[in-house]
């Protein structure tokens, strides 16, 4: 059986690093991609008792996964705005804090509760240049209709995602100058935002000025995040699997499917039942260019298992559901227990477990 493993003391202990940078901040548990591949329910359950009550969510089966197992007065928050009724009406019977990211999705979300006769909560999303959604900064007038018009609505909260590519990087400074500017400018029309939040999991390890009323942690919580140094996070998640195979291979002989290698002396190979199609070896975009397909060539080629004390090195590529591995100067049979860095949120093939 191929188990993801979940360890909860080194969840625990990136929930105080985050804790601590947020620095009083509500902090949102962010459980997108069934909560990075945790599983929403089991991780939020980790969350809570740890005493994180926000949760912030980009599907409605999430929500409604969180309600279904008791998070009931917790808020949930859908960062995903949408003009479909059938969500919309989901999402005001759960209870979900909605996002409003233009006039329509304003619109939409109003005339829904009109209808109901009731009020509906919602964010409201400002694009500062991400383009993935929300109101532009330079059509401040689109924002302010939302704060006088959408009357059966309660604005609660506004909220932008900033660039995480480095440290002090001056492209997510100008978007947070950007996004003062269009708080400044709704608090000059005499409106309140409610929490602001800006910052996800980089900005909140790496950028103070990022940390307004609250902070969004996602995959920092998995030490899964644009890593530095001196993050201090832990890296969350390792598959287990027992070896399948274990045999000598000749001088010569070829393995591999996809960039198939000779092997130049006789070699004990192990078979590990997993393959790029179960997200092993399978890493998060994290930079382009040339620079960066040398570096995940690099990676790749340092993939390692660990069996008993030993660690040991991937022989050719990684296969699509089997990888060979180099014992040869390891003693192991079939059977025996083989661990491995998996990133949860491409595990496939998997049964969780937390630990």
């Amino acid at each position: 059986m191929r188990r993801l493993v979940i360890e909860k003391t080194a969840v625990k202990h990136n929930l105080s690093v985050i804790k601590e940078k947020a620095a009083g901040a509500v902090i949102y548990g962010v459980l997108t991609g069934d909560g990075g591949g945790t599983g929403v329910v089991p991780m939020a359950k980790l969350l809570r008792a740890e005493g994180i009550g926000h949760f912030a969510v980009c599907e409605v089966k999430e929500a409604e996964a969180l309600r279904q197992a008791g998070f009931v007065d917790e808020e949930i928050l859908m960062l995903r705005s949408t003009t479909n009724r059938e969500e919309l009406e989901r999402l005001v019977d759960l209870n979900v804090v909605c996002t409003i990211s233009s006039v329509d999705t304003g619109l939409a979300l109003n005339a829904l509760a009109e209808h109901r006769a009731t009020v509906a909560c919602a964010h409201i999303q400002v694009d500062t240049g991400m383009g993935f959604g929300g109101f532009l900064v330079s059509e401040p007038e689109k924002i302010l209709l939302a704060y006088r018009s959408l009357s059966n609505v309660a604005l609660e909260g506004i909220y932008t995602q900033l660039h995480g590519i480095k440290r002090n990087d001056a492209e997510a400074q100008r978007q947070l100058e950007q996004f003062r500017q269009v708080l400044d400018t709704i608090h000059a029309a005499g409106f309140e935002t409610g929490v602001v939040h800006a910052a996800g999991s980089f900005a909140l390890l790496h950028n103070e000025g990022a940390r307004l009323d609250g902070v969004r942690a996602g995959s920092a919580i998995l030490g899964r995040c644009r890593r530095t140094r001196d993050d201090r996070l832990k890296t969350v998640g390792y598959g287990e699997v027992p070896l399948a195979e274990v045999r000598w291979l000749p001088k010569g002989h070829t393995i591999g499917t996809d960039k198939p290698i000779i092997l130049k002396k006789p070699a004990r190979v192990a078979v590990l039942p997993v393959g790029y199609q179960n997200g092993f070896g399978v890493i998060r975009p994290r930079e382009t260019g040339l620079l960066a397909l040398w570096r995940q060539w690099r990676r790749a080629r340092r993939h390692t298992v660990r069996i008993g004390d030993h660690r040991v090195r991937v022989l050719g590529p990684i296969g699509s559901t089997e990888t060979l591995l180099n014992v040869t100067n390891v003693k192991c049979s079939a059977g025996d227990l083989a661990t491995f860095d998996v990133d949860p949120i491409f595990a496939r093939g998997f049964t969780r477990e937390f630990r």
